[in-house]
């Protein structure tokens, strides 16, 4: 088995078996788990089935539990597997059969039912309320609530860090959509100031210059590294305490020194950010996904 991709960062889960570890068994597709495996525990009950079966979708009998999966074939060597919003995908050489295709599900259930547990437990974590944009409502900033208001005594766009209140100068009729470019407006202000503010104070304890700093708007990343030293850092950090930015400023100045993940990576990360590993699992908890929409 070879994993190809299975980070925070990631918008799927995807893993990848050789033909020879896939074929190995008798062909059969059966409930019983090759190896002794167990299945995972079924869904409690009440719950409902997630994801819900793609139109062209197969399905698998595993043990008690049924797995959907939509098949493609291709000219590659293995058998590939991706797990994201939209279920099981696989794809698999074209002269492999079905039931060697259904073998190898049985023979890595416990992968396919571990990520798609995960997803379910993403997606239920979706469905909280989201931001009502209006007069009163709240959102995260630097790891504290603000509220929203609409007019401001000095007629200007206004943060009272004191009562934690941002005046937003809209007037009383303003609609949601307004309402809501006018603080992402502000919260791009703000990151641009303080991300950039927090880059340099890393990057003079590590003794390195990057080259460029930018905000980004990516869906499943919160910073990235260029070889030439261009930095791009998530506009949403801003939602974060000041902890979880620090880490991911330090974890992109880092890469200027080691552009990969080795233990000299990490090592580098500590000597700037010794309590990085908290940030780091807040982080992880914490995909962009379920930060409050705009």
């Amino acid at each position: 088995m070879k994993l190809l991709r299975q980070s925070p960062d990631a918008p799927g889960s995807q893993m990848e078996l050789p033909l020879s570890d896939a074929l190995a068994g008798d062909g059969a597709a059966s409930g019983a788990a090759p190896g002794g495996c167990t299945p995972a525990q079924p869904l409690l009950p009440g719950a409902q089935p997630w994801p819900l079966p793609q139109p062209n979708a197969r399905r698998l009998q595993v043990g008690e539990r049924s797995v959907h999966y939509t098949l493609k074939r291709s000219s590659r060597r293995t058998i590939g597997f991706t797990v994201d919003d939209r279920g099981l995908s696989i794809t698999a050489p074209r002269w492999v059969t079905l039931a060697d295709i259904e073998s190898a599900i049985l023979e890595k259930q416990r992968w396919i039912f571990n990520k798609l547990g995960e997803w379910r437990h993403r997606e239920a974590r979706r469905v909280l309320p989201t931001v009502q944009w209006r007069e009163g409502a709240s959102l995260p900033f630097l790891g504290q609530a603000i509220t929203l208001q609409l007019e401001s005594p000095a007629g200007i766009l206004l943060f009272d860090a004191d009562t934690r209140v941002l005046h937003l100068a809209l007037p009383p009729h303003a609609d949601e959509q307004q309402i809501k470019d006018r603080v992402q407006g502000w919260l791009q202000h703000q990151a641009r100031r303080l991300l950039s503010q927090r880059l340099d104070v890393y990057a003079e304890k590590l003794g390195v210059r990057h080259s460029a700093f930018a905000l980004t708007s990516a869906a499943t990343r919160w910073g990235s590294c260029t070889a030439d030293g261009k930095i791009r850092l998530n506009w949403r950090l801003m939602h974060f305490p000041m902890s979880m930015i620090d880490y991911v400023a330090a974890h992109e100045l880092a890469h200027l020194k080691e552009m990969n993940h080795s233990p000299r990576f990490w090592d580098t990360v500590a000597s700037i950010f010794p309590e990085f590993r908290d940030a780091r699992a807040q982080l992880r908890a914490h995909p962009p996904e379920l930060l409050p929409t705009f």
